[in-house]
């Protein structure tokens, strides 16, 4: 590193990415500093500096002491364990020694004694519960649909009737035909666990869901006008249902919001929507499917008079961005969900789904809105 780069980042003061030590003689201490930096965006770790910026330099002995607490912290005290760079710089006849910690790539990082911490501007602090979740979604070591659901009991909120509509559809057997217990089989699909319905299991073939999850519904509002804050509006509904029926109510409620037009047919035929249902098909899908189900809130699909938003709980996972998904570039975020909705929803699940919506409808805009935690769809109307 430079010495009047690291001269810069010193005169700026600590902040999300840089942080000062005067010296370092607590390893669970540093061991935190790590754990914080590799859960966030990566940063420096600073040995020399007060935090006022006032550098004090190290002795050799401090430096080769450093050199291999860092060595056994890294590998020893974070989990999983992180490879830091560290280098030594000069400056005005001072030594300092600088740690390069990259953001990790196996999020969430925690010490050995199980604490998970980020950063917070300058400071650190502790993960939430829910961003904990996220992050370990986000690492693909666990989903939010083969949680269970607490106070969920497989003789009172399974739909035994659409469960087995499903499995004869889609096994030709009865369930009940069969000698092995309804229980093991839901379990064997995912669908439930010790005589609880997962999170997939209550979604998919629950009787009323929202009853444990009541935040998993679908608010649509048509206003009048355009303002999202306006008090006059057309029709409203909340929309409960298992995924299917999620599904097919929000298709319901757009279609009787949207205009019909004739596009050269004969006067006496009945017009075709002025959004090709294709485009709405997928667009809905794609929010049920791909929502984050870690946040507990509803879909939120508003008609204006000059477009339609349909807006998911959570941003894009595992860094996908907008132009990744315009070129059918999938990550799969409820893999359980995601297998059984070939079979229940028009989903054809090989990331086709955003490319085909904007083949048959190309005003649409994406906003991945990474602070909020929430991907919106934006379909203008002519």
């Amino acid at each position: 590193m430079e010495v009047l780069e690291l001269l810069e980042r010193i005169e700026l003061g600590e902040n999300s990415t840089t942080q000062f030590k005067e010296n370092v003689t607590n390893s669970e201490q540093l061991a935190q500093e790590m754990v914080a930096f590799s859960n966030a965006l990566g940063g420096l770790i600073i040995i020399g500096v007060k935090d006022t910026g006032e550098i004090t330099g190290l002795s050799p002995e401090d430096i080769r002491r450093l050199n291999q607490m860092i060595s056994n912290v890294a590998s020893d005290q974070v989990k999983p364990s992180i490879h830091p760079l560290t280098y030594t710089v000069k400056v005005n006849d001072k030594t300092l020694l600088v740690i390069d910690i990259k953001q990790g790539i196996n999020k969430p990082y925690c010490t050995s004694s199980g604490v998970y911490i980020t950063k917070s501007g300058a400071d650190k602090r502790r993960i939430s519960q829910e961003e904990l979740q996220r992050l370990f979604q986000e690492s693909q070591r666990y989903h939010a649909d083969e949680f269970i659901v607490q106070d969920t009991k497989i003789i009172n909120d399974l739909d035994k009737n659409s469960f087995s509509e499903y499995y004869k559809k889609e096994y030709g057997e009865d369930v009940t035909d069969l000698d092995i217990d309804i229980k093991q089989i839901l379990e064997n699909l995912y669908l439930a666990k010790d005589n609880n319905l997962t999170l997939a299991g209550l979604l998919l073939f629950g009787k009323k869901p929202q009853t444990k999850k009541p935040m998993f519904i679908i608010k649509a509002v048509s206003f009048v006008g355009n303002d999202l804050s306006g008090t006059a509006y057309r029709d409203s509904e909340d929309i409960k249902g298992n995924i299917l029926k999620l599904y097919t109510d929000s298709m319901s409620f757009i279609t009787r919001n949207l205009r019909k037009v004739q596009n050269d047919k004969d006067f006496n035929t009945e017009g075709e929507l002025e959004i090709p249902k294709i485009v709405l098909e997928e667009l809905v899908v794609n929010a049920i499917i791909h929502r984050d189900y870690f946040i507990e809130a509803p879909i939120n699909i508003f008609i204006f008079d000059n477009r339609i938003e349909i807006i998911s709980p959570g941003k894009l996972p595992n860094n996908l961005t907008i132009e990744n998904i315009k070129h059918g570039i999938s990550v799969i975020r409820n893999p359980i969900i995601t297998s059984f909705a070939a079979k229940i929803l028009p989903y054809r699940g090989i990331g086709s789904g955003i490319v085909r919506a904007i083949k048959h409808y190309d005003k649409i805009d994406f906003i991945n809105d990474t602070e909020s935690e929430k991907f919106s769809a934006i379909i203008h109307r002519s």
